[in-house]
């Protein structure tokens, strides 16, 4: 009877507070948003518009919740090392990074976003 009480208990508990089964979803989720912003920053080939796809991909995933946050954050901070080891874009990284965070941190990422990049973007 204890061992019942006990699960029953840990179950409840596990259940209504710590909802740990929900990031992982929003994990892969947030991954597909930065993944979609990646690809829509490649199709639209615009000059000067990469800080809004930045602000997009991170923006959309940290609305999936903490799971979504923790993949914005490790995509984008692991793609920004990556250009810092390979000598590529250091100029622009910490522009890229503030972009980052004003879309992780829930800021519009219109912002960003150039005047004249087509509405489909």
């Amino acid at each position: 009877m204890k061992l019942i009480l006990a699960v029953l208990v840990v179950l409840l508990v596990v259940g209504t507070q710590a909802q740990w089964y929900r990031f992982p979803v929003e994990a892969v989720l947030g991954s597909w948003d930065m993944g979609k912003a990646y690809w829509h920053m490649r199709q639209a080939n615009y000059k000067n518009s990469d800080k809004y796809f930045h602000a997009r991909g991170n923006y959309d995933a940290a609305n999936r919740g903490a799971g979504g946050r923790w993949a914005a954050e490790v995509i984008s901070d692991g793609r920004e090392a990556l250009q810092h080891l390979s000598r590529r874009g250091n100029s622009d990284s910490e522009a890229d990074q503030e972009a980052n965070r004003w879309g992780r941190n829930g800021g519009d990422p219109k912002r960003f976003r150039p005047e004249s990049l087509p509405k489909k973007y």
